[in-house]
């Protein structure tokens, strides 16, 4: 673990103190970005969201850039308005850079708030996107605020998408981009559990879908003429389940089918929707080419199986170690207790991880993301926003992950 003569000068007590007096302004911009609702399949929706968000980057010393959307909502990049070099322009002299990775957009369809209404009740603070993951932003935001003046060894940089809750599939290159040249990146997600773990190992998730061809004929007159696409499902299906392996943290999940015309017809086709997750790195390859190599077992049965593993395994590399010592480092100082966890879902730091040391879950404590009542424990932000703000201001680790 890393003393603590290499963090920098600005005392635990002081980030702690500056962030109490700006709990208030933290509250508000908090709701302000709940109340701008920002699903991630309406691209318009997110230009409200966008505006705060850049508003309050640029207030607080930051060239902000808008990155266009060509069918999501765009995404903001952000880096000091200071004439300092880093990575992200001459690489002969430059400073490292530290990626600082939330997204503003959320699972849930505009008009929510008339059934979800963003309320505080007894130190929780509930609202749709809240915990997931717009309470992550301000603390994102104030810990920047906590460290102006400071001049970090290494340069926040912050992307900011709005189409994480999809897939990321359009700012994927970019998250990629800056991974590469990033010396650590802190993903501003939600934390896990009740206590707030942070998320140290993310399991990687992919999905296929399988479709099955037969041949359609009368299920009464003529019922030895049809092949059952049905029926080759259900053995599928069961090829399917038996790749569970729990101890490997595998988990292969049949979550919808579909097929058939009417009963009395042989049905000519089905269709199954995997779920997949996967632990370790090493299994991607074995798992995608399994499912991708299924073969029919009824005769005359044609199967068409797409798909891969979208977003690889998060792994306890020594990278992520370190940031993880680190991080314990800085809680100990600020006076406050954090685990870490392990996470069955995915998100971009599944893909930064392959490239810089990676640490997850930084964000708001609370529970329920995706499902009614979702809400974060508000007293909490400070503390947080705070343990941000001291890993910010940490030296440069000089590792890296797997990839260049």
């Amino acid at each position: 673990m890393m003393h603590a003569d290499n963090l920098a000068t600005k005392t635990p007590r002081q980030l702690l103190d500056y962030l109490h007096s700006r709990q208030t302004e933290m509250r508000t911009m908090l709701e302000e970005l709940v109340l701008a609702e920002s699903p991630s399949t309406v691209a318009a929706s997110q230009q409200k969201v966008l505006a705060l968000l850049q508003q309050a980057l640029e207030q607080r010393g930051y060239r902000v850039r808008r990155i266009r959307g060509r069918q999501t909502g765009g995404h903001l990049l952000a880096i000091p308005n200071i004439r300092r070099k880093s990575n992200l322009g001459d690489r002969s002299e430059a400073q490292p850079i530290q990626l600082l990775l939330g997204h503003c957009d959320t699972v849930w369809p505009l008009g929510t708030l008339a059934k979800m209404p963003l309320y505080l009740r007894q130190g929780k603070m509930y609202g749709p996107g809240i915990y997931d993951m717009k309470a992550g932003l301000v603390q994102t935001i104030f810990a920047l605020e906590a460290v102006n003046g400071f001049s970090p060894q290494v340069t926040p940089v912050i992307l900011i998408n709005s189409d994480e809750e999809i897939g990321s599939y359009e700012s994927t290159p970019q998250i990629r981009r800056l991974a590469k040249t990033a010396e650590r990146a802190f993903v501003m997600e939600p934390s896990l559990g009740a206590t707030g773990k942070l998320k140290t190992r993310r399991k990687g998730v992919g999905e296929f879908t399988v479709r099955i061809i037969g041949q359609a004929a009368h299920a009464g007159l003529e019922p030895e003429k049809g092949v059952s696409a049905i029926l080759e499902l259900s053995f599928v299906v069961q090829k399917l389940f038996q790749l569970n392996d729990p101890q490997r943290g595998i988990t292969v999940n049949v979550g919808t089918i579909d097929g058939g015309i009417r009963p009395n017809v042989v049905a000519p086709e089905s269709q199954a929707v995997v779920d997949v997750r996967v632990l370790h790195l090493e299994d991607v390859p074995r798992i995608e080419s399994t499912i991708l190599g299924l073969q029919p077992t009824t005769p005359d049965t044609q199967l068409i199986i797409e798909g891969k593993i979208e977003r690889p395994p998060m792994e306890k590399t020594p990278g992520n170690q370190k940031l993880w010592q680190l991080a314990q480092q800085a809680a100990s100082e600020l006076g406050i207790e954090i685990e870490s966890g392990t996470a069955g879902g995915s998100s971009d730091g599944n893909l930064t991880s392959l490239y810089t040391p990676t640490l997850d879950g930084l964000g708001a404590v609370g529970d329920a993301a995706h499902a009614p009542g979702e809400f974060i424990y508000l007293d909490q932000i400070v503390e947080r926003a705070a343990l941000l703000a001291r890993l910010l201001l940490a030296p440069p680790l000089k590792e890296k992950n797997h990839e260049q």
